[in-house]
């Protein structure tokens, strides 16, 4: 698909409506403006989202963290009265089925 756009003075690119639609954009999308052999290219930008923690939301993971360091401390306790520091590493088995 082809459009005309024009460049106003302050360098704002208006993009069709046909154009937005057919692309899936949507007003405040970011694109990536970029140059190449043959032009002007443009993308869109892929963004992510970022979460902010309030001060409470911050508490309720302290708060969480602690719960868990309790109810592990029994079993740190027990590992490093045997001497060990690290906890022991899972063993898995596999049963082999004989014909």
């Amino acid at each position: 698909m082809r459009a005309s756009v024009t460049i106003n003075r302050r360098g704002v690119i208006t993009l069709p409506a046909r154009l937005r639609a057919a692309l899936g954009l949507k007003a405040d999308d970011q694109l990536i403006a970029e140059t190449t052999p043959d032009g002007l290219l443009l993308r869109p930008a892929v963004t992510l989202p970022l979460e902010l923690y309030t001060d409470e939301r911050i508490r309720e993971f302290d708060e969480a963290e602690a719960e868990l360091a309790e109810a592990l401390a029994p079993a740190r306790a027990t590992r490093l009265a045997a001497g060990r520091t690290e906890p022991r590493a899972a063993v898995t088995r596999s049963r082999r089925r004989t014909p």
